[in-house]
């Protein structure tokens, strides 16, 4: 028989489906039969029973020896989860809330910090088989039409590179459909209390080209969402609009089902038209001089070749990745340090990034005791950062530079990786990977300054390593698992360039960090795995952490704050209740003690790590029911609860965090036809999610960034 026959004929008495989801990989998942009128309908699938490819190769995250959530597509549809932010209950992920294109993900609460500078981001965001950042905000991509969102914790420095210490966030997206048609669109119209309306449009459109060779899928979106930050000194109401609009192409070419080709354009351009905090005792009002937009533009071009063999599997990813993005901030209060004749300021800092990623791996098949992976990668990344002080006058309201820093950064990585596991006793494997690699960095820099001498600086810097990983895990006959893990990361060390004054030789540059991870845990399936349970107890050494600080003038720059040493715990269940109900729910407890701080960063550090609360969590209930004949509700509420935290290292920073961001989703559908009613923020509650907004502020007047007020929405939706 051929392997469609076969699965047809194993499968003609069972409620199983079965779909081809790469070459060599079948996925077999329960279909829900047609309940009697009275019967209640499955409720969502646990998130444990999702297959994924985190560690590229397709796997049931109940395998691994990995701490790992995965959502699907269709569960953050259920909830209106737009992205990372908007799915954070699910995602058991946090962020800073800078910003739409500004903010920075954390996971563990392993932060170095809650402002994005040089250092590497301490988190990999992956569209599919590629890496969209290196040391750039999180471009906040739009979640439409992906397959499901995957996270992996702690350092995957193996798999995808030594430099992502705390974790990975992957999007991966819907596949072209070879055998039929289909396609969606959805509409969306929200108000917000005292704000401007929001509304977005998406879509798909999936093509059979050449029946079960050849397919399109196209999919994209628009999206505003309404201010609702009033500036009073610059009479405009609901400054803080943002506007999000891309999408995303895939050919996809299967001639044989032991290879295929995937070509992927993706690109998303996003725009807020002013920052969105505040000062305390102002409410949703400020009184910025000047307006602080913001903007973040990415674009890519992959090409991802696949092809099987009865002892193998050949993946090999290529792709171009151009990000821009760019800030301007009020500063107007720091601007009698670069000139002595100016109405206000503004500082304008711009950064271009193009990055070339190749990354070739090959790993073994079948069910053997003994498994492996091999795999090369290679990038190099080109990074224009100009930023600048501006003089501003009424009547030459754009400004004239007074101080600039023509900045450029070469990175260049080449690693080695791979991983082997053996069953060495019944149930029981032992696993061993590492990734050695090199990274050379060039750092060219020309400083001007109305005030200062102009100054200029060449640098390079090389940096090798290896990261190991080492994993033993016991599975049971159930599919129950024990797992512990050591895996190690480092992010390479740099040059710092701005500032009119150059910085004091200690702090001219900063060095390499590494984190240590020590990890057990545990993942069971209870009550006829109607409750599934996973948990995490790590221990991390993080040494010579760099972070991201701000001068007294404002200007950015990157030292090491000390060593820190972080203990944890991680839970997180799904429960099938009965009669309609499920639950998800996810807590996250950390005490970190700082260590060997950094001689004169600051006098005053906390024994904690920025933006990293003591206690944090999150929890979905649904209700699902059949109301009558093919029409069908679903009920969904989600709340996340982030923990009081700093903002900074700094003692004199004030406290953040300790509130609760809710929200609620009723769904009425007909088969692929129906609406969703939302509100989110339902209390209206105002709770400070990020003290923090502008970096030229000498005196560290308090800002608080309070949440989006009360909104109403509908989404209409609809598919062939």
């Amino acid at each position: 028989m051929t392997v469609e026959q076969a699965l047809d004929q194993l499968l003609v008495q069972a409620p199983c489906g079965w779909k081809m989801i790469a070459p060599g990989a079948v996925a077999i998942s329960a279909v829900a039969r047609t309940p009697a009128p009275s019967a209640a309908p499955a409720p969502p699938a646990s998130v444990s029973e999702l297959l994924v490819t985190a560690t590229k190769r397709v796997r049931d995250p109940r395998q691994l020896a990995v701490s790992v959530t995965a959502v699907s597509g269709t569960d953050l549809q259920a909830t209106g989860a737009a992205d990372a932010s908007d799915g954070a209950a699910q995602l058991e992920i946090l962020s800073t809330n800078l910003g739409a294109g500004r903010d920075k993900l954390l996971l563990r609460g392993l932060s170095d910090g809650s402002f994005t500078g040089r250092a590497r981001s301490t988190v990999a965001t992956y569209l599919d088989d590629i890496p969209l950042n290196y040391n750039a905000p999180d471009p906040d991509l739009r979640l439409v039409d992906v397959d499901r969102v995957e996270i992996a914790r702690g350092p995957q420095s193996t798999l995808f590179g030594a430099g992502f210490i705390s974790g990975l966030y992957r999007i991966v997206s819907r596949k072209p459909d070879l055998e039929s048609f289909a396609d969606e669109v959805r509409g969306t119209w929200a108000s917000t209390e005292h704000g401007a309306p929001s509304g977005a449009v998406e879509g798909y459109l999936s093509i059979p080209v050449w029946h079960d060779v050849a397919g399109v899928r196209l999919s994209g979106y628009d999206e505003v969402d309404g201010g609702y930050l009033n500036d009073v000194m610059l009479n405009r109401d609901n400054a803080n609009r943002t506007e999000r609009f891309g999408g995303r192409s895939i050919f996809l070419l299967q001639p044989q089902d032991d290879w295929s080709v995937e070509l992927t354009v993706a690109g998303q351009h996003l725009r807020a038209d002013d920052t969105q905090y505040t000062s305390p005792g102002l409410g949703l009002t400020r009184d910025n001089r000047i307006l602080e937009p913001h903007n973040n533009d990415i674009g890519l071009v992959t090409i991802s070749a696949k092809k099987s063999w009865g002892w193998g599997d050949l993946t090999s990813s290529t792709g171009v990745v151009r990000h821009d993005y760019a800030s301007l901030y009020d500063a107007t209060a720091v601007q009698d340090l670069y000139t002595s004749v100016a109405q206000t300021s503004a500082y304008s800092e711009k950064t271009r990034t193009t990055m070339v990623v190749q990354d070739i791996f090959l790993t073994s098949r079948g069910a053997s005791r003994f498994q492996w992976l091999a795999g090369l990668y290679g990038s190099t990344t080109a990074e224009h950062s100009p930023s600048a002080l501006l003089a501003q006058f009424s009547f030459f309201p754009q400004g004239v530079p007074v101080y600039g820093d023509d900045r450029r950064d070469q990175v260049d990585e080449v690693a080695i990786y791979g991983e082997a596991s053996l069953e060495i006793a019944p149930e029981w494997t032992l696993a061993v990977g590492g990734r050695a690699f090199s990274i050379q960095t060039r750092t060219t820099s020309d400083v001007v300054s109305e005030r200062f001498e102009p100054r200029s600086l060449d640098r390079h810097i090389n940096f090798d390593g290896f990261a190991p990983k080492v994993s033993l895990q016991r599975q049971f006959s159930a599919g129950d698992m024990i797992y512990a893990v050591m895996s190690q990361g480092a992010r390479t060390g740099g040059v710092n360039s701005g500032g009119a004054v150059p910085l004091p030789a200690s702090q001219a540059n900063y060095r390499s960090d590494q984190l240590t991870n020590y990890e057990v845990g545990a993942k069971f399936a209870l009550l006829d795995d109607r409750l599934t349970l996973n948990s995490a107890l790590f221990y991390d050494l993080w040494k010579d952490i760099q972070t991201d600080q701000f001068r007294p003038s404002g200007i950015p720059f990157t030292t090491n704050a000390g060593d820190a040493e972080i203990l944890g715990l991680e839970t997180a269940l799904a429960w099938r209740i009965g009669g309609g109900f499920a639950a998800q729910l996810n807590a996250r407890f950390a005490s970190t003690r700082i260590t060997n701080a950094q001689p004169g960063f600051i006098s005053g550090i906390v024994n904690g790590l920025p933006d990293a609360p003591a206690s944090s969590g999150g929890g979905v209930l649904n209700y699902d029911r059949i109301l009558s004949g093919e029409w069908r509700m679903r009920l969904t509420g989600e709340a996340t609860y982030v923990g009081r935290s700093r903002v900074n290292f700094d003692n004199t920073f004030p406290d953040v965090g300790g509130y609760v961001r809710t929200k609620l989703v009723a769904e009425v559908r007909r088969n692929a036809i129906g609406l969703q009613v939302f509100v989110t923020n339902p209390t209206n509650a105002f709770g400070d999610t990020f003290a923090f907004g502008n970096p030229f502020n000498p005196n560290l007047i308090q800002q608080v960034t309070p949440q989006r007020p009360r909104t109403l929405g509908v989404t209409l939706f609809a598919a062939y």
